[in-house]
C-alpha cells in the first residue's frame, strides 16, 4: 500500500496545507488501491474516481491559492449507501426497491460537502441494514480484508471493509444495534456510536446513529467537528454543542471502570476475545483504574421483545411491496420479517417497551462506575457468505447482545483494537460512557490507544 494512504487524515490535511502533498497526487493513490483491491473487497457502491480526480483538481486549485473550502478541503471519505447523497438512489442493499435517485445529501453527507470533503463512493451494506453481515440482494458481497474468507460484519459492512483495505481513513456508517460497532470490532477499526442525536441523522428511529469509522481516534475525533453541526430535519437531535473532540487522553489512575463480561444472554464470548478483553482491562487496572466486575444490563425478554417489533416493523414495510419486489428480498431476511405477520399488536406493543426496559438498566448500570468495558463482538469471525454469525433467521440477534443495549439507552460507545485471535484476525474492545459524555470516550479510546499506538499494519489484498 502506498507510504501517503498510511497516513492520518490529519497528517494528509497538513501535507494539502503546506504544499507537501498534492490533493490530486493523494486521490490518484487512492483510486490505485481501490482499483487494484476493490475486485475482491467489493466494499464500494457509485464509485466515481473521474469526478473525485476533478473535485480533487479543484481543491488543490483552492489550497495554492490558500483558500480552501472548509477543514476537510480535497479529503476522501465515503459515506454509507444508507445516508442519502443527492441525485444517487439509495437501495437500502436491496434487490426489492425500484431505484430512485435522492433529492437531497443526508445531515452526514451535506456537513462533509459543506467542509469541502470528497465523498468519492458510498459503501455498502445488506438488505434493509438488518444484518451483520456483507451479504445483499443489491451489493456484490463485501470481504473482510483480513481473511477474504470471513465476513466484515455489518450492516456498515463497506464501511468497514473499505477501511481495513486502505481506501484512505475516513468512512462514515449508521448503527441500530452495533452497526458500525461491530464491523469495525472485526476489521481492526475505530468506530464510534454516539449518543442519540449527537449527530444529526434523517431519516432517524429509535436508537439509530450515524457514526464514524477509521483507523485511528484522532481520525474519527476530525470527523466529529464536521458531522455534528445541527441539522433540523432530525427532531431526535441534541442541541448543537462546540466540543473540542481533538481534547488529550484522560489520567485513569483513581477511575472506576466496569468490566461487563457477561453479555446476559446470545452468544458467549469466545475464549480469544475474553482474553484480549481481559488484557486490556488489566491494563487500565496497572495505570491506576479500579476495575469491578458488573453484571449485564440485558435479559432474554429484552432481546425478544425487540426482535418481536422489528420483525413486526420489517413485515409492514415489506407488504407495501408489490409482490414482484418483495419475492427479491434476501430469503434471510424475508423469512425473519414474515414472523411478524402473526404476532398481535399487545406483543409488539410489549416488545418495543423492551426498548424502554433496557433504557432503565443502561442509566442503572452507571450508578457506580464512571465508564463501562465489554466485548463488542462475542466471536473472533464468521464466513463471508452467512447473513449472521449464526446463520439462522430464527436467532437473528444472538450477536449483538453487548452492544445494542446502548443503543436504545442513549449512551455514546466505542469500538477500538484490543488485539488479535489466534488466527489473526482483530478484537474489539467497547468503551461505554454515560449518557451524553461523547468526549469521554474518545478521550479514554485515546488513552487507551496512547499505551499500544492503532494499527499500523494494515492487511495486504492478494490480487486476482
Amino acid at each position: 500500500m502506498s507510504e501517503l494512504l498510511t497516513l492520518s487524515a490529519r497528517d494528509v490535511l497538513d501535507g494539502f496545507k503546506d504544499k507537501t502533498i498534492s490533493p490530486v497526487e493523494y486521490m490518484s493513490e487512492l483510486t490505485a488501491r481501490v482499483d487494484a483491491c476493490e475486485p475482491q473487497v467489493c466494499a464500494l457502491y457509485d464509485y466515481q474516481p473521474e469526478d473525485a480526480l476533478k473535485q480533487a483538481r479543484a481543491a488543490e486549485q483552492r489550497w495554492m491559492d490558500g483558500a480552501p473550502m472548509g477543514p476537510l478541503d480535497g479529503m476522501p471519505v465515503t459515506v454509507k449507501e444508507l445516508i442519502a447523497t443527492k441525485g444517487t438512489p439509495v437501495p437500502m442493499g436491496t434487490a426489492a426497491i425500484d431505484l430512485t435517485p435522492a433529492e437531497d445529501d443526508a445531515p452526514t453527507a451535506a456537513r462533509l460537502k459543506e467542509d469541502g470533503a470528497i465523498i468519492f463512493a458510498k459503501t455498502t451494506c445488506p438488505d434493509y441494514g438488518m444484518l451483520s453481515s456483507g451479504l445483499s440482494t443489491f451489493h456484490p458481497l463485501s470481504r473482510n480484508p483480513w481473511d477474504l474468507s470471513q465476513n466484515p460484519g455489518g450492516s456498515s459492512a463497506g464501511a468497514a471493509s473499505a477501511g481495513a483495505a486502505g481506501y484512505g481513513p475516513l468512512h462514515i456508517g449508521t448503527d441500530i444495534g452495533g452497526s458500525v460497532r461491530l464491523p469495525a470490532g472485526w476489521t481492526g477499526l475505530f468506530g464510534f456510536k454516539p449518543s442519540l442525536g449527537r449527530i444529526p441523522i434523517d431519516p432517524y428511529y429509535t436508537g439509530r446513529c450515524a457514526g464514524p469509522m477509521t483507523p485511528r481516534v484522532d481520525d474519527a475525533a476530525l470527523l466529529m467537528a464536521t458531522i455534528t453541526r445541527p441539522d433540523a430535519r432530525d427532531a431526535t437531535s441534541l442541541p448543537y454543542e462546540d466540543i473540542n473532540w481533538d481534547a488529550p487522553g484522560i489520567n485513569v489512575n483513581g477511575i472506576k471502570i466496569g468490566l461487563m463480561m457477561d453479555a446476559g444472554c446470545g452468544i458467549d464470548a469466545e475464549p480469544d476475545v475474553q482474553k484480549a478483553v481481559r488484557n486490556a482491562a488489566k491494563e487500565f487496572e496497572a495505570h491506576g483504574a479500579e476495575i469491578i466486575e458488573i453484571p449485564p444490563v440485558l435479559t432474554r425478554a429484552m432481546l425478544d421483545g425487540l426482535d418481536v417489533a422489528w420483525r413486526a416493523r420489517f413485515w409492514g414495510m415489506m407488504q407495501q411491496l408489490p409482490d414482484a419486489n418483495r419475492a427479491k428480498i434476501l430469503p434471510y431476511i424475508h423469512e425473519w420479517a414474515k414472523a411478524g405477520a402473526s404476532i398481535k399488536p399487545t406483543e409488539v406493543a410489549a416488545g418495543f417497551d423492551q426498548t424502554f426496559a433496557m433504557r432503565k438498566a443502561c442509566a442503572k448500570a452507571f450508578e457506580d462506575v464512571d465508564f463501562i468495558l465489554s466485548p463488542v463482538n462475542p466471536n473472533v469471525s464468521y464466513p463471508a457468505e452467512w447473513a449472521s454469525p449464526t446463520n439462522d433467521p430464527a436467532k437473528p440477534f444472538e450477536h449483538i447482545c453487548f452492544t445494542v443495549p446502548w443503543n436504545m439507552g442513549e449512551q455514546p460507545a466505542c469500538s477500538i483494537n484490543c488485539g488479535f485471535s489466534q488466527s489473526g484476525m482483530p478484537i474489539g474492545l467497547q468503551i461505554v460512557a454515560p449518557r451524553f459524555e461523547d468526549l469521554k470516550v474518545f478521550q479514554l479510546a485515546r488513552t487507551f490507544e496512547s499505551w499500544h499506538g492503532p494499527i499500523t499494519k494494515w492487511p495486504e489484498i492478494p490480487r486476482d
